[in-house]
């Protein structure tokens, strides 16, 4: 791991986003799943289950029985032929999730999404889906995080157009990933006007506590994980209605610094906890009232493109402090 190389897989983003996206205009990179899929089944650790769980909330919102597991659980969803089991591994090496998909070959059509097409993930899969994030020499999944992100919009919104669910009509992925890709390099030609700030409204003694709605919990978890991996530091990510449930408390104890993404119903619960309890925040994609700080970006209206690029927030702080630790 090195932070230089991390900061340049950051800086890639926007070009790598970019031929994913002409990938997907090219061809369906789900071809090959079987014609009837009653279920679901996303596997995997770490960031890659924090993207399976995006999933599996939206293909439940379209009608499709889903659910996301840990790849490590020893008891998992039973094998049929009408489900479909999406095992997810960057390198497709994480140990846990390939035994996980012993339970699974030759009894479910299995699917390996991975960002090494020859991986011992692939070799075990029905069908394998390449994540196109190229090399991560760095030595953090970043751009596989986000590929992920984005392969698996494209499989929520193919398999609701085959419920043909009104409402539900594919969307343009393609497109999606591209004004992603717009919006991630505003961020990063911009970032000497606000990564200076947020580098400081963060950088407390007691760690970053992120927050993020339901529908885009994986922007904070992947977000504290970034802390975390790099420049070791404590970090914490939550659902913001259930902080007011679960976090709140350490509010009263603690300097708190959170970075908030805003666009849940119950954001003002819990800004009035920070408020009272004097905590900084950090907005980003969204004005916040009281926040000591805000960054905002190209294309933050757009909830699917914040979900796509507002980590980068994170991670660009988290390469600075990595580089000087």
């Amino acid at each position: 791991m090195d932070p230089r190389l991390f900061l340049a897989d950051l800086e890639a983003k926007p070009e790598s986003l970019r031929r994913l996206a002409a990938t997907l205009t090219d061809g369906d990179p789900w071809h090959g799943l079987p014609d009837r899929v009653e279920r679901v089944l996303l596997l995997g650790m770490g960031s890659s289950r924090y993207a399976a769980e995006m999933a599996a909330l939206r293909l439940r919102a379209a009608g499709v029985d889903a659910v996301a597991e840990y790849a490590s659980t020893a008891t998992g969803y039973p094998p049929g032929p009408r489900t479909l089991v999406v095992a997810i591994s960057a390198t497709g090496t994480s140990q846990e999730t390939l035994d996980a998909t012993s339970r699974y070959q030759g009894a479910a059509p299995l699917v390996a999404l991975t960002n090494v097409p020859d991986s011992p993930l692939a070799k075990v899969a029905d069908l394998v889906v390449p994540m196109h994030a190229g090399v991560e020499a760095g030595g953090v999944a970043c751009r596989s995080f986000q590929h992920t992100l984005v392969l698996l919009l494209d499989l929520v919104a193919r398999l609701a157009a085959q419920r043909d669910i009104p409402g539900d009509r594919r969307r343009d992925i393609a497109g999606l990933a591209r004004r992603a890709a717009d919006a991630t390099e505003d961020l990063l030609t911009r970032r000497d006007e606000w990564l200076p700030v947020a580098v400081e409204v963060l950088d407390g003694p007691h760690g970053v506590y992120t927050l993020a709605p339901a529908e885009r919990l994986s922007s904070a978890m992947q977000s504290a994980l970034m802390v975390r991996e790099g420049p070791r530091r404590p970090a914490d990510g939550c659902e913001t209605g259930d902080w007011s449930h679960v976090d709140v408390y350490l509010t009263k104890t603690l300097d708190y610094r959170a970075l908030l993404f805003p666009g849940s119903r119950y954001d003002a619960p819990a800004l009035d906890w920070l408020r009272q309890r004097a905590a900084t925040v950090l907005a980003v994609g969204a004005e916040v009232t009281g926040a000591a700080a805000t960054v905002r970006y190209r294309g933050d209206e757009e909830p699917a493109v914040r979900l796509l690029t507002e980590t980068l927030v994170a991670e660009l702080v988290a390469a600075r402090w990595w580089a000087d630790s």
